[in-house]
């Protein structure tokens, strides 16, 4: 008999468990596993979230590591095929994946009392393993020791997915939305404006949308990020000074382990960045600058934010002593102008934390852009604050991990080429994306890079601005 390798959820407690006992005839056909699995999945996502948002916003430019824990070569960046983290992250969705096709094809199935809804969960799950898949790797095998699949392939594999939890979910519920908001994204990344502007007008309908992958630190499912962020002593990551508001999206109040803050999946804000940057890319600045504007009061300026006691914030981790802990003022390179309000000083009261979405973005820097690149670059930087700590930067970046060593070793499908990370040429290296200078004379934090004004200069690469390659 086949071995199960299911997540036994007792009471309000979850534990992985081999257990050579429990076999696919003693599991499977019995009332309840359905509810079991779906909870099993829902835990095997939260973790594949911490694996994604930790390793792929170090990464990015929204982040770097300032001490010892997490990797220590992201940030430069280096990305080599036999790092732990790339097979860490890579096993993460395929778990994520393998669990959600296991569900569907003989869990909820045997089960009398599963539901729609049950289906629908699944294969969204299955959806956003493809999704991350196709976003995050330059390819990955779509099934044990399978062909690597190309981006595209996963991308398509999980508007397919979507397609089916659209169709099983409540008709109107926000899951319902949620999943069609999913599959606007994944056109998006295909390049494909028509499908994605059109499926996301209609997530317009809902403004508040929200669908969270949620934690649970008394069970040790907590979240990563926030550890990082927040909770731990040393504050291990910082962001870069330019998006020192935004940070932290993720902390707790009292006990950690009884405050662990969701991560956020998908998001109304998402449906007006594709229209707006569909309209941008087809010239018609009107359209995009009064999408753009409209996203600014009807979703952002109605999101949650908190007051926040966050003094213990001292961004003392060792790699770098310089980090501005005063309000300075802030360059986003050196042909930039002085900006205020980004670099805050926590020792001076409580500090507001945008729980879901925030931006310095405002609707006059919106009617001062005239030209094309002046709108993009406007709408990466909002796409950046907005999605900031959910794991997307790196994507927009045009960074891509490579298969592991683990999967090449085991796999024979794995070529030479999908061992190689995607990495643009215009990336600066030797941690440049997260350098700055601190002028303590003047108040002047400098970045070096402004990446947002880099990704624009190289608008025509075919890694990065899917509507526009």
């Amino acid at each position: 008999m086949k071995k199960l390798f299911i997540f036994l959820l007792l009471g309000a407690s979850a534990c992985n468990v081999l257990n050579p006992n429990i076999t696919d005839d003693v599991y499977v056909d019995n009332a309840g596993a359905a509810s079991s699995w779906v909870n099993g999945v829902s835990r095997q996502l939260a973790l594949t979230m911490n694996q994604v948002v930790v390793s792929s916003e170090l990464v990015s430019d929204n982040y770097y590591n300032n001490r010892t824990q997490s990797s220590k070569v992201f940030d430069i960046p280096q990305i080599d095929y036999y790092d732990t983290d790339v097979n860490n992250m890579q096993t993460q969705i395929a778990i994520l994946r393998t669990m959600a096709e296991y569900g569907l094809s003989k869990v909820l199935p045997g089960d009398v009392t599963s539901t729609a809804s049950d289906s629908a969960e699944m294969y969204y799950s299955l959806g956003y393993a493809h999704i991350l898949s196709g976003e995050l790797f330059v390819g990955l095998p779509g099934s044990e020791k399978g062909r690597v699949l190309t981006p595209a392939e996963h991308l398509n594999l999980a508007i397919a997915s979507l397609n089916s939890a659209i169709t099983l979910a409540d008709a109107g519920s926000t899951a319902q939305m949620a999943y069609t908001l999913l599959k606007a994204r994944a056109f998006y990344s295909l390049g494909n404006a028509d499908s994605a502007v059109a499926i996301a007008k209609s997530a317009m309908s809902i403004p508040t949308l929200l669908q969270q992958v949620k934690y649970d630190g008394t069970n040790s499912v907590t979240n990563d990020m926030q550890t990082y962020v927040f909770s731990s002593t040393y504050n291990e990551f910082a962001p870069s000074p330019r998006l020192d508001f935004l940070d932290p999206k993720y902390y707790h109040t009292g006990l950690a382990s009884a405050d662990q803050k969701p991560v956020t999946i998908v998001k109304a804000e998402e449906a007006w960045l594709i229209v707006a940057e569909a309209a941008i890319a087809g010239n018609d600045l009107s359209t995009a600058r009064t999408t753009l504007k409209d996203l600014l009061s009807s979703v952002i300026a109605n999101r949650p934010t908190v007051s926040l006691n966050d003094n213990k914030e001292t961004r003392n981790g060792g790699n770098r002593t310089d980090y501005p802990l005063t309000a300075e003022l802030v360059k986003f390179d050196a042909a930039d102008n002085t900006r205020s309000g980004y670099i805050l000083n926590r020792q001076a009261g409580n500090i507001t934390a945008y729980t879901v979405s925030g931006t310095k973005v405002i609707a006059t820097d919106l009617d001062a852009a005239t030209t094309q690149d002046e709108l993009l670059y406007l709408l990466y930087r909002m796409r950046q604050e907005i999605f900031m700590a959910e794991g997307r930067r790196m994507t927009d970046l045009g960074i891509k991990f490579p298969v592991s060593q683990t999967e090449q070793l085991n796999n024979t499908n794995v070529s030479d080429a999908d061992i190689v990370a995607q990495i643009p040429s215009f990336i600066p290296r030797a941690r440049g994306m997260d350098d700055f200078t601190n002028d303590t004379a003047s108040g002047i934090v400098t970045m070096k890079y402004d990446m947002n004004k880099v990704l624009v200069e190289n608008k025509t690469s075919p890694y990065i601005f899917p509507f526009i390659n």
